[in-house]
């Protein structure tokens, strides 16, 4: 079942998503200038464990040019982390 994002923060670009197995996903985007985070601009993705006190781990490609392309990440990272457990 693939992630569904929501937006978390209103006023700027930060959208979050869980998975019914314990994984938490954030995808923010930033910019040079704008309403949003400052800094390289795109969107960023990145996960960590919903019930563990952990730091968020950045997602191999990020910063991605679409909000889409960071949301195909999050699920592909999914799908390794659920291969992962179960093996």
């Amino acid at each position: 079942m693939p992630l569904h994002f929501h937006r978390a923060v209103e006023q700027i670009g930060i959208w979050s998503a869980s998975s019914a197995d314990g994984f938490s996903f954030v995808v923010s985007y930033a910019s040079r200038t704008g309403e949003s985070l400052q800094g390289r601009p795109g969107f960023m993705a990145t996960w960590r464990p919903l019930y563990a006190n952990r730091p968020a781990i950045r997602i191999v490609g990020a910063p991605f040019k679409t909000f889409a392309e960071a949301e195909e990440a999050c699920n592909s990272t999914l799908k390794v982390l659920r291969n992962v457990r179960t093996a």
